[in-house]
């Protein structure tokens, strides 16, 4: 089943998000799950100019919504491409491997960051549909341990659960829109 959100202005696109299965298996909920959680992401940006989205709606943080919308290509570049299919690919916004640079949303546009995230969730799809269980394993660096699949969609879940409460507050302070 998907909910269809309304787009906040006339004449934007609207976003379709999953509603998870009430009774459904691990992997699907889990998928379901993720999935609405990228589609509210997408809810948030929606109706907005690019300088909305590059704007600072909450002085003194630099955070904005383009800049959360290219740290989540980030985080799922890292964790499905790098950890989960062992990619040695760079970051797409840090030569040097900083995570923190996606969030300077500098100039880019709706398009740039958007493509570059969009892309990422079709990677991410892709080799988690490919995984032959969430029990398939990765090496994380950072943590120094091997991660399951599993664990990377739930901390993928909880990333993007996150961040959207961030994009709540800066929606809000863009143009006063709130829900979805």
């Amino acid at each position: 089943m998907r909910e269809t959100v309304a787009a906040p202005q006339t004449g934007a696109m609207t976003t379709e998000r999953p509603s998870p299965p009430l009774q459904g298996g691990e992997r699907e909920t889990l998928r379901a799950y993720l999935d609405f959680h990228r589609a509210t992401l997408a809810v948030k940006c929606e109706g907005l100019s690019d300088e909305d989205l590059r704007r600072r709606s909450m002085p003194p943080s630099a955070l904005t919504l383009l800049g959360l919308v290219r740290h989540m290509a980030e985080v799922e570049r890292t964790w499905f491409r790098k950890v989960i299919n062992g990619e040695d690919v760079p970051l797409v916004w840090s030569a040097d491997g900083d995570y923190q640079a996606a969030y300077d949303a500098g100039a880019s546009t709706r398009g740039e960051a958007f493509a570059a995230w969009l892309a990422e969730v079709e990677h991410a799809r892709r080799i988690e549909r490919e995984a032959v269980s969430l029990d398939v394993t990765g090496y994380q660096p950072r943590w120094a341990a091997h991660v399951s699949l599993r664990l990377v969609m739930h901390h993928l879940c909880h990333e993007y659960a996150r961040h959207n409460g961030h994009a709540d507050f800066l929606r809000e302070g863009i143009d006063g829109v709130t829900g979805a």
